[in-house]
């Protein structure tokens, strides 16, 4: 099994969109309540944003692909791109996801790897993301790659004040 990334082109937003609804809601719908997660879903996920996201030049997303189908993707943000500023010091990992059936071959490892070199090839003195502090599999996996906490922020998921970790892996 091969794994290839591939960036996502502006005419691939529909299916970006339709990924990230799927991977979002295979990941915490079972934790939360579904009217909290239809109310974000309602927000978050548009084409408009989707699209928005796909023009900033200081971000980056990928299609990890299997055998020339989607697995997964992650999205990085450079610079004012960040959803927390941390300065052009840092290279945030905004969105790292898995689709359930491809789970448990690699992928997750496949994409950290390329975005913790990623951090390294473009000069960056930490990599930095921000995790649901109940992801109880994800927190265990960013510690396995060397992140540590380093505070936390506020997510409303919906109108349920949640609260998500900040973790980085100095480079």
């Amino acid at each position: 099994m091969a794994v290839t990334l591939k960036w996502v082109a502006l005419t691939e937003a529909e299916q970006l969109l339709a990924l990230r609804q799927q991977t979002f809601f295979d990941a915490f719908a079972a934790q939360n309540d579904p009217a909290h997660m239809q109310a974000h879903a309602e927000k978050a996920f548009t084409i408009e944003n989707t699209i928005a996201e796909l023009s900033n030049p200081e971000s980056e997303i990928y299609f990890a692909l299997v055998d020339n189908e989607v697995a997964g993707y992650i999205k990085l943000n450079f610079n004012d791109a960040q959803t927390e500023p941390q300065g052009s010091e840092a290279l945030e990992l905004e969105r790292i996801y898995v689709l359930e059936k491809f789970q448990g071959q690699k992928i997750g490892k496949y994409l950290m790897d390329y975005a913790i070199n990623k951090a390294i090839e473009t000069n960056k003195k930490y990599i930095w993301l921000g995790v649901w502090e109940h992801n109880q599999k994800a927190l265990a996996f960013y510690h396995s790659k060397g992140f540590v906490v380093f505070g936390s922020h506020p997510f409303k998921l919906g109108t349920d004040n949640q609260n998500d970790l900040l973790m980085k892996k100095l480079l």
